[in-house]
């Protein structure tokens, strides 16, 4: 074994050892050169440091050699004698994020299905990979999260994904495959230069080589310098939502206009990424942020996919999209009996407090509604929703239940704000 074949195992018996024993390790195993050889070398590491170890192909169905992809993949498995899981993933081409995004993310949806909670992850991306990630990036004007492109570890919903790779060149494991004498398959799009990816590793990447000879692995230091900046800045956003009061999802206006605008565009992202939600487009977080200042009584409301801020009482709210009940929405329902509303399951009973039956009827509110409540009297709802301090948005989602002609409850699937007297929470 060469010195460099000696380096690589070692590198990927220094991965293994963080995985404990006992856990499971996936290699996600398309069938190309990267993968292939991961696969082969993680394989003899197992044989040597015992952990389970299992291939995972995505078949995205998107051309007819996908099914040659498979074969071999079973191939290589078998002749390693590694356990091979196959998932098929529905790519939309026409979604929002492109042929390859949308692919991406197919393969992402796939890995959560298939690796546990507690399980690992081996990515086969390496140095070439990650300088072409590096320049996808610089060219959409990203900052230092998206110029530190991909992490070599990275915990994601209890599962870690590992990149062993990540500082090997392409070369290196190219000459790696030949002294094994490696069998792989080679993906016919990745010689179709009108994708971003494959334009800048066989037009725009060796033309920088042939000025600059080490280029791939100056931009991947340069990631790696963008990732250690966006953890500090992360740490520096984290004490500024304790200083002012460490909920991601409501910010006090006041506090956070005190603070420059660079810190404010920070913080709303680390509070998002808090919440698991998307960071707005450029475009919508600046929106955003003129709008803050706007005058103290303006309605302020900025929507992007899969999120919205809104300003209510001097806090500036970070939320999932509101979905409010269809006004046409009615069920009837006994108390007791789970119901599953178009908002989720009502986690709560309800009763009348002697303990008798009754059939109640739930319908979404539409004003007017009046509760008589214990030592108050009958109250108008409206006026009990703003005592509450009930932010608008969330009003649109109330269940209000009745009994005959009579108001008993009011509340979300989650549980009951408020019961009639004689009712009370099951």
């Amino acid at each position: 074994m060469s010195l460099a074949s000696s380096s690589l195992q070692a590198t990927i018996d220094s991965a293994l050892a963080e995985t404990p024993p006992g856990r499971c390790v996936w290699v996600a195993l398309s069938g190309g050169l990267d993968s292939a050889l991961l696969l082969t070398l993680a394989a003899e590491a197992c044989r040597r440091h015992p952990r389970p170890l299992r291939a995972l192909h995505v078949h995205h169905g998107l051309q007819a050699a996908g099914d040659d992809f498979e074969r071999h993949c079973r191939w290589l498995c078998s002749r390693l004698g590694v356990p091979l899981f196959v998932e098929r993933a529905a790519v939309d081409a026409k979604a929002g994020l492109g042929l390859e995004g949308e692919a991406r993310a197919a393969r992402h949806r796939a890995f959560a299905r298939r690796v546990g909670a507690g399980e690992t992850l081996w990515l086969a991306q390496h140095r070439d990979d990650q300088a072409e990630t590096f320049l996808l990036a610089a060219l959409r004007g990203a900052g230092p999260r998206g110029l530190a492109a991909m992490p070599a570890v990275h915990d994601l919903a209890g599962r870690r994904r590992v990149r062993p790779l990540l500082d090997v060149s392409r070369a290196a494991l190219e000459a790696e495959v030949r002294r094994l004498n490696l069998a792989w398959v080679e993906d016919p799009s990745n010689s179709d230069t009108a994708l971003d990816r494959n334009f800048l590793r066989h037009r725009a990447l060796p033309l920088l080589a042939e000025r600059w000879p080490h280029a791939a692995a100056g931009l991947a230091r340069s990631a790696a310098h963008a990732g250690e900046a966006d953890g500090l800045l992360e740490e520096f956003a984290a004490e500024d939502l304790a200083r002012l009061g460490g909920e991601p999802s409501c910010l006090p206006l006041d506090d956070l206009l005190a603070l420059s605008a660079p810190r404010r565009r920070l913080l709303i992202r680390h509070c998002l990424e808090r919440r698991g939600l998307p960071r707005p487009p450029a475009a919508r977080l600046a929106t955003l942020l003129e709008q803050l200042e706007a005058r103290r009584d303006a309605e302020v409301r900025v929507v992007w996919a899969g999120a919205e801020a809104r300003v209510w009482r001097g806090s500036l709210y970070l939320l999932a999209p509101v979905v409010s009940l269809p006004a046409e929405w009615r069920a009837d329902w006994d108390g007791r009996v789970p119901l599953v509303t178009p908002l989720g399951p009502l986690e709560r009973g309800l009763c009348r407090q002697d303990g008798r039956p009754a059939t109640l009827s739930l319908a979404p509110r539409v004003g007017g509604e009046r509760l008589r409540l214990a030592g108050r009297g009958r109250r108008d709802l409206k006026r009990l929703l703003q005592e509450w301090g009930l932010p608008p948005w969330e009003r649109t989602g109330l269940i209000v239940a009745w009994h005959g002609d009579d108001a008993v409850a009011v509340g979300r699937p989650s549980g009951w704000l408020a019961c009639a007297e004689g009712w009370r929470r099951g």
